[in-house]
């Protein structure tokens, strides 16, 4: 794993500041997690730090200060924003009503290696990408990494929309923290919009990068962007997708909202008002970031549902990944719920159509045992599936089932076999839980409908209804045999890496020997339970 490694060029930014600030600041205990120094007009100036300001100098800031440290710039632009070249520090104007300069705020620029591990496996699914969170919490910071990785690493044609000259540094020639990635600047920030249609009619990007989209109009040149098969890595306002749902001007992000009116038996079905709030198309963004601090990201792999559940008035389930010293990451699993789990059914048989039970058949499970209640509905937790689908296959049958979201409510979970691989974490609490998993090929709704029903008529003996296993030992030929199907349909074919799902050591080591015979490269990844092997294309 890469550390993580910090550069920034500190010495420039503090040559442009008044000699007693410069001598205050030249201990390297005072650089070291230096963000701003801020120099207000007869006020004293300030470094700020994580949780804590300092004073500098007992003597206030005179114009004279202010305006030395103004010459010593560039011009300010529209924005009243400027920099120093080819860094990536940013020195903000605050003017009086005369346009005089009262205050300046000078922001370090930095830039940080190692932190994009926490999304690198997202980085190769392709799909666009957005990052959220507080003010100063690292996002022009990632976004300046994941540029570099998917241009220098990934290959990708990687152009950056960079409004305020915040993401490559100031001046002509871009910062080398965005590797290879081309920079296109914008004149005013209302024009963004236009830049970013710019660039992908003139320049033929596979990915843009964008920081801070925040106007209605930017959300519609995204989502134009994204339809056009260009894929986008951004950041936004707002520290969470809640937040974006509730901001009418963005929510077009995350695929929009509108009010919709049900029928009587989906309200009932659904246990809900008549008029509720839906989601009004595909997000823009399938991934989603939430960055909760510097080392700890909240990341939502399907987003869709995600914003399905918020406005469902439910939590969602993310993936809480943390970056070690080390510069490894690890997955945080979230407190269980304070709750006991009701007890476990494993298949509810199909009633007649009659309602009365065949001469011979065994006896229902309520009177043959205490742990299963005959009168509830099959509860099933959905990974990687459309939910829509499982609700059409459950109306079309009249089958007593129900979609829960709370995998300690289950029965059962229906998973497809990538979306096992995308939650490893739903993996371990199934195992956790005794919950058994169904493992089926694809999201269709022939599959689907085979699935439940296998389920309701209690086959014993379906091969792909196992309950998760105490321990981490995996069914040997299923590993190899995903391996094989990964490296002949999509590695060797597609150019494109892919990531088998969470093994034991052994099983990884004879995948690693298949992959070597193909004469590919694999490398593991990923802590403890979560260690999976991934195939590199050629």
């Amino acid at each position: 794993m890469t550390t993580e490694r910090i550069t920034d060029d500190l010495d420039r930014l503090l040559d442009l500041l008044p000699d007693p600030v410069q001598v205050a600041l030249k201990p390297l205990e005072r650089r070291d997690q230096l963000l701003e120094v801020v120099l207000d007009l007869g006020r004293r100036p300030e470094a700020r730090y994580p949780g804590r300001a300092l004073e500098l100098h007992d003597a206030a800031l005179t114009r004279e200060d202010l305006q030395a440290v103004v010459s010593r710039l560039g011009r300010f632009g529209a924005d009243n924003r400027a920099g120093i070249e080819r860094t990536l520090h940013r020195i903000s104007a605050i003017r009086n009503r005369q346009g005089e300069v009262v205050g300046l705020t000078c922001r370090v620029g930095r830039a940080v290696f190692g932190t994009v591990a926490m999304v690198r496996d997202l980085l190769d699914t392709g799909q666009s990408l957005l990052l959220m969170g507080r003010p100063g919490v690292g996002k022009t910071t990632a976004l300046r990494e994941i540029a570099r990785v998917l241009a220098d690493e990934l290959h990708r044609r990687v152009v950056v929309i960079d409004t305020s000259n915040e993401i490559a540094g100031d001046g002509d020639i871009p910062h080398p923290a965005i590797g290879r990635s081309r920079r296109m600047q914008v004149g005013r920030p209302e024009l963004q919009h236009q830049v970013m249609i710019e660039a992908v009619e003139n320049h033929m990007p596979e990915v843009i990068v964008i920081d801070e989209i925040g106007t209605e109009l930017e959300a519609q040149a995204a989502r134009t962007i994204a339809e056009r098969g260009v894929m986008l890595v951004a950041t936004a306002h707002g520290n969470a997708l809640a937040n974006l749902i509730k901001n009418p001007t963005l929510s077009d992000l995350v695929g929009g909202i509108q009010s919709v009116t049900l029928g009587d038996d989906e309200a009932r079905r659904r246990r809900s008002q008549k008029t509720v709030l839906e989601r009004a198309a595909e997000p823009t963004f399938p991934l989603a970031v939430e960055m909760h601090s510097r080392h700890r990201w909240a990341v939502h792999t399907n987003v869709a549902a995600t914003v399905d559940l918020l406005l469902r008035g439910q939590l969602p389930l993310a993936q809480e990944r943390e970056l070690t010293v080390d510069g490894s990451v690890q997955l945080v699993d979230p407190p269980a719920p304070n709750r006991p789990r009701r007890p476990v059914l494993a298949a509810v048989p199909m009633p007649p159509p009659d309602g009365s039970r065949a001469e011979g058949s065994p006896p229902s499970p309520a009177s043959s045992s205490l742990d299963v209640v005959s009168s509830d509905d099959l509860q099933v937790f959905c990974c990687g599936l459309s939910v829509a689908n499982v609700d059409q296959a459950i109306r079309r049958r009249c089958w007593p089932v129900q979609v829960v979201e709370d995998l300690g409510e289950a029965d059962v979970v229906l998973s497809v076999r990538q979306g096992l691989g995308r939650e490893p974490r739903v993996r371990r609490q199934a195992r956790d839980l005794r919950v058994p998993i169904l493992v089926i090929k694809s999201d269709t709704l022939a599959q689907i409908e085979r699935a439940l029903e296998r389920l309701l008529s209690r086959r014993a003996d379906s091969p792909e209804l196992e309950p998760v296993p105490p321990d981490d030992h995996d069914d040997e030929l299923a590993g190899l045999e995903e391996c094989r199907l990964a490296v002949e349909q999509v590695v060797m074919p597609e150019g494109r890496p892919v990531e088998l799902l969470p093994r034991s050591e052994r099983v990884r080591q004879m995948q690693a020997d298949l992959v070597s015979r193909y004469r590919l490269r694999s490398d593991v990844f990923g802590h403890e339970e979560t260690c999976r092997l991934r195939v590199f294309p050629p």
